[in-house]
């Protein structure tokens, strides 16, 4: 080869190399923060926390831009005002919102004036209402900005703010969702502020609009939950709103059963130290106790609220007592038929005859006020029926009066077969509608498409009625096939259920009546042991009471 040629060859390479070596640090850079932009997309797609990604954003736009501090604002709902979130600012050692647990003091910037135009003076409303990135590199040098509260500011506490970025973050749609602002990027080698490069620019806006849309996505999926849990207790105040006499039924079980399950948690010895729920187990099983009662969508108003045992739409006692008030004029009638007839055909040779029609009368009207009054204590429900008072009222179904030839029954067979209930107000049929309710809960909640995290849901809100011996329903499981989750909650539903003070059918109970129940249902295995101990001793039942329950209840 050419000694010449390869001289000239040998320089270009040299010349290559050379620029090669130059552009090296650059392209690291370039590299290094192209692969740090999608390790901060992944950082900020898995966190869920709104405060810990608002953090994130600021210390990653700090880094990239060696700013000594920044600034992050969120538009408020109505989109009128710029909220200041996060502040942090190293020199002056300050870090406010975010997770710092010290609140920004500081008062929001409106985006419009006192006569409704856009607020184009302040740089971060100019910003948020125009979309526009504002780079200065020196605010007390600035035009078309009042940067009178800066300088304010700087000199309260000696400070100088010098050069400052101010962006707005979009989300995947365009929209501006906040501002993030940036002060004095500072010099790698003499740590002076200097203004923003170009290149930095372009990387924290590009960080920025990551960040929004992953601000986006987080809030969407509060709103989503927001939603969901509105939706929930909704539903749950419908189902208390069925019933005048159960209102707050599903509050109080809901929080009761998450005041159990907490102190579950955090026992540290006993038959419960080493049991945990996870925060997902919480979260499952408070949501059941909030749709534990949906299958009550399906069951009848009258039955849900049968206070007395003839009451269906309305209380069928008063056609009882119509009838009644029949049997007694045609009582006094027949009487005063036959004193009629003594009177206008032989009353001279009966003198006293009048006088026992009378008396025959008054004892047919008393033996008549006896059996309603009994129809109508009989009706209430309120105690035991004994088998003299069951076969009494079937006597008197047997009974008939004969009105205008034709024979009425006393009590019609579905009057008897509601009177003849012998605990309570509800008829066989009717008390399996009521239980049909948690099975109707399990198949309406089995219809919805629950995440993974939330899939026990239908299985722990409809076993509230279970019991551990296998007596209970919708479904007869027994002991461990009934979760933990389950058994606090039916726990739960049992105890407000005893202690309620707005049930029609009952008379309230003491918390020492109530505590005797829970015993007995111990004993008969009906609920879990170790969870009704705790209820009576760790506290609980004291908190509860002091909320929910009457004063008298509370006595010892």
């Amino acid at each position: 080869m050419n000694k010449k040629v390869f001289s000239h060859n040998s320089k270009i390479n040299n010349l290559l190399d050379n620029i090669l070596n130059a552009l090296a640090p650059f392209l690291e850079e370039q590299d290094r923060n192209i692969n740090e932009l999608s390790a901060i997309g992944l950082a900020l797609s898995a966190e869920q926390d709104i405060e810990a990604i608002l953090e994130m954003i600021l210390a990653q736009a700090r880094r990239f831009t060696r700013a000594d501090g920044g600034t992050i604002y969120l538009l408020n709902k109505p989109a009128t005002e710029l909220v200041f979130h996060v502040v942090e600012s190293d020199s002056l050692q300050m870090k406010m919102g975010g997770r710092s647990g010290k609140p920004v003091s500081l008062p929001p910037v409106p985006l419009f004036t006192a006569d409704n135009k856009k607020n184009l003076s302040n740089v971060s409303a100019y910003v948020a209402n125009t979309g526009q990135t504002v780079n200065i590199p020196d605010v007390y040098q600035a035009k078309g900005f009042n940067f009178d509260g800066t300088k304010r500011f700087d000199a309260s506490i000696n400070y100088r703010s010098c050069s400052m970025l101010v962006m707005p973050m979009k989300d995947h749609e365009g929209d501006i969702i906040g501002v993030l602002q940036l002060i004095n990027s500072l010099d790698n080698r003499t740590g002076k502020p200097v203004p923003f490069g170009e290149d930095i620019v372009q990387l924290a806006s590009a960080l920025a609009s990551q960040a929004a849309v992953a601000l986006t996505q987080q809030f969407l999926i509060n709103e989503l939950k927001e939603l969901f849990e509105s939706f929930i207790h909704a539903i749950a105040t419908a189902i208390d709103k069925k019933s005048k006499y159960t209102g707050g039924h599903i509050q109080r079980v809901a929080e009761l059963t998450m005041m159990i399950a907490d102190k579950i948690n955090a026992a540290t010895d006993g038959p419960f130290k080493d049991v945990q729920l996870s925060r997902d187990q919480l979260n499952e099983l408070r949501i059941a106790a909030w749709l534990h009662d949906t299958g009550k969508i399906t069951t009848p108003e009258y039955v849900v609220d049968k206070s007395n045992k003839l009451e269906t739409i309305f209380d069928r006692i008063e056609l009882v007592k119509l009838r009644w008030e029949l049997f007694r004029l045609k009582i006094k009638l027949d009487a005063e038929k036959e004193k009629n007839r003594i009177l206008t055909t032989n009353g001279q040779q009966q003198p006293n005859a009048v006088s026992e029609i009378d008396a025959r009368c008054e004892q047919a009207l008393q033996t008549l006020d006896a059996d309603l009054d009994f129809i109508t204590q009989t009706n209430k429900g309120g105690e035991f029926m004994s088998d003299a008072a069951l076969n009494r009222l079937q006597q008197l179904a047997q009974q008939t009066c004969l009105i205008n030839g034709l024979p009425q029954i006393y009590l019609t067979e579905d009057e008897l077969d509601n009177l003849s209930v012998r605990k309570g107000t509800l008829t066989d049929a009717e008390r399996e509608t009521i239980n049909s309710h948690a099975l109707a809960t399990v198949e309406i909640l089995s219809e919805l498409p629950w995440p993974k995290k939330l899939a026990n849901v239908p299985d722990i809100a409809g076993a509230h009625h279970e019991k551990l011996d296998g007596s209970g329903y919708p479904r007869g499981l027994k002991g461990d096939s009934i979760n933990l989750q389950a058994r606090i909650m039916a726990v739960a539903d049992v105890f407000e259920a005893l202690s309620a003070s707005d049930r029609p059918y009952k008379k309230s109970m003491t918390l020492a009546q109530v505590n005797k129940v829970l015993g007995f249902m111990v004993r008969d295995n009906h609920v879990d042991a170790d969870i009704v101990e705790l209820l009576i001793n760790s506290g609980i039942q004291k908190i509860y009471a002091d909320r929910f329950l009457n004063p008298e209840q509370i006595q010892e």
